[in-house]
């Protein structure tokens, strides 16, 4: 592993430190707290912090050094010999912290403090792209627009060791009642009866990311009996999850699909992220898993796959070992839907031929979009319920459809004719994010410097991810003339809507003809600075669902096209009227020489 620096404290110094400073919460704050620096947490590693000040990551006591992260990649131990199977890592922002500190306060996206880090060790990181990072960078992989500083990047990373101390319980996240400590697991699981009357013995765990389907089910009934053991079913919960993106989605899906485990099933949310790892993340997030199930305290893993990388047990079939890991894991092999005994098992105890897969994502996806009814044989009923809560049909989702263009381009007057279009139409409710209400309440203050530019349509993205948090159509129309900007409004709106990306693509030239405030001439003469398409780029995206040029078709036929796309991927129930000229005829639709279609509609 390059690095550019190191800075370790003297042993006896770090010795005192890793005593003082434990995963445990002291009786009252350091009085040093308010001269320390401070560093505000991404989603992910606000997981990784809550996973050590919990114990679910016991024997770690904080974040790991260099000596500890490679025999962890090599041999699965830490640099005493102790087992452990992956790293533990915080990278921040160089100028987070200064040269001589040996605290950093973490805190919440509050500001609310949660830990302090006793740092024995400093490393000065490489950018990830760059070949000298080595493998050895696998700590958690950043979690969507919130997760701010989960994955620092690029050059000014510091990797920063030490042992954690807790200032204050946990309080972020869905289903905190739900979100136990491990010993009080450990405990409750010891002293209940498992399925024969025994208390102790086995316990199944299984971690997942997505809602559980039948298939799911019946592996985890099939391998519980076998075993006699309790099930401890783990919604990971940091990240996007699969189908239905929202943590609380996933809990309340699984919890659903509960309902149809054996009774005694637990069910505790678990704030891992899934982890940066190459060349093999799936082993990594599957290692991750077996030791948060172990500190549940889980005797085997069930693993969602036909097949898992690991060292055989000692017996024929026993369960898989991994470098690390203190428990089996078992692999749930290739199983499949028998239609004539209308069960879930494994594919070898089906007739050839006769066996059926179960859904794709894709499949699944269509289904709800549509809002079709999800086959019983997939899933339970109640199971369906919270998918379709999830993630109800398109017409009933929220969504924000973003303009761009250089100025003059004619996107304002495209989304207010798509406002007007919608407002008369009934069907949905409609927020206009243009014009003076968002200069002077979103915009003020703001110049024209890129960071500016960037917050402008951040504080946009986010209006708009609540309008469709609601269920609303929000229609927005800035310039937003880089193409990192337009992601993260994206990426803000698809946590809990749509986001269809619309490009007037209308030649600067012709931008220029129509400025009748003359700020095209100002700025080729050099009077305005910074102005988009003169002397400021305009990054053209690459990712626009729909392109239109103004230049060779009228606003009608530009806000019908917009029309058609949403009625066409479902957000509008049904075709709106041929609009009528004042002359009685039906007005003139867009060809397919004055618009283009841009990639599939996406959804995260």
């Amino acid at each position: 592993m390059a690095c550019l620096t190191v800075r370790r404290l003297t042993p006896a110094r770090s010795d005192v430190r890793r005593q003082q400073l434990t995963a445990q919460s002291p009786p009252g704050l350091p009085a040093e707290l308010s001269a320390w620096p401070r560093y505000t947490l991404g989603e992910a590693q606000l997981g990784d912090l809550e996973l050590l000040t919990s114990g679910v990551f016991a024997p770690l006591r904080g974040f790991l050094d260099a000596a500890d992260v490679a025999t962890v990649d090599v041999r699965g131990t830490l640099a005493d010999g102790t087992p452990w199977p992956i790293p533990v890592i915080l990278d921040v922002p160089a100028d987070v912290i200064p040269p001589d500190a040996d605290h950093l306060v973490l805190q919440d996206q509050e500001g609310s403090p949660l830990a302090v880090l006793a740092i024995t060790e400093r490393l000065a990181r490489p950018a990830p792209d760059d070949p000298a990072a080595g493998p050895s960078a696998a700590g958690p992989s950043a979690a969507g627009p919130s997760a701010a500083g989960a994955s620092a990047a690029g050059p000014g990373v510091v990797r920063l060791a030490g042992p954690v101390t807790a200032l204050r319980e946990p309080e972020h996240g869905p289903f905190r009642p739900l979100r136990r400590r491990p010993a009080e697991v450990r405990a409750e699981l010891s002293a209940a009866a498992g399925p024969a009357g025994i208390t102790g013995g086995n316990v199944l765990a299984y971690a997942t990311r997505r809602p559980l389907n039948k298939r799911h089910i019946g592996q985890l009934r099939h391998f519980a009996s076998q075993l006699n053991a309790r099930l401890l079913v783990l919604p990971l919960i940091t990240g996007p999850a699969d189908i239905v993106t929202r943590p609380e989605a996933l809990v309340r899906a699984v919890l659903a699909a509960s309902q149809h485990l054996p009774p005694g099933t637990l069910v505790v949310p678990v704030p891992l992220a899934s982890r940066d790892a190459e060349p093999d993340q799936k082993t990594a997030d599957l290692r991750a898993a077996a030791a948060v199930a172990a500190a549940y305290g889980a005797t085997h893993l069930l693993a969602d796959s036909p097949s898992v990388t690991g060292s055989p047990g000692g017996k024929k079939n026993s369960p898989l070992e991994l470098p690390g890991v203190p428990i089996g894991v078992i692999s749930a092999g290739e199983w499949a839907y028998d239609p004539r005994s209308e069960v879930w098992r494994p594919l070898a105890l089906i007739e050839p031929g006769a066996e059926q897969g179960e859904l794709t994502d894709s499949e699944l996806a269509a289904l709800l979009d549509s809002g079709a009814e999800i086959p019983a044989w997939f899933t339970p009923p109640s199971v369906a319920r919270e998918l379709r809560r999830a993630r109800p049909p398109r017409a009933e989702r929220g969504l924000a459809v973003f303009f761009t263009g250089l100025s003059g381009s004619g996107k304002s007057t495209i989304a207010r004719g798509l406002a007007e279009a919608l407002i008369e139409q009934g069907d949905r409710t409609v927020s206009l994010l243009d014009g003076d209400q968002v200069r002077h309440l979103l915009s003020a203050g703001l110049t024209f410097s890129r960071a500016d530019r960037d917050l402008n349509i951040a504080r946009i993205g986010y209006v708009a991810a609540e309008v469709a948090r609601h269920g609303g159509i929000a229609i927005c129309a800035p310039i937003a003339p880089y193409a990192q900007a337009r992601a993260t409004a994206r990426e803000l709106v698809t946590e809990v809507g749509d986001f269809l990306l619309i490009y007037v693509s209308t030649p600067v030239d012709v931008c220029a003809a129509r400025d009748r405030k003359g700020l095209y001439a100002k700025a080729r003469a050099g009077l305005i600075q910074g102005f988009t398409g003169v002397s400021d780029p305009y990054e053209e995206p690459r990712d626009a669902d729909l392109v239109l040029d103004t230049s060779v078709m009228t606003r009608q036929q530009a806000v019908d096209a917009v029309l058609k796309l949403l009625v066409t991927g479902g957000w509008l129930a049904d075709a709106p009227d041929e609009p009528a000229e004042p002359n009685g005829t039906p007005g003139t639709r867009a060809s397919g020489s004055m618009l283009r279609l841009g990639p599939a509609v996406r959804r995260i």
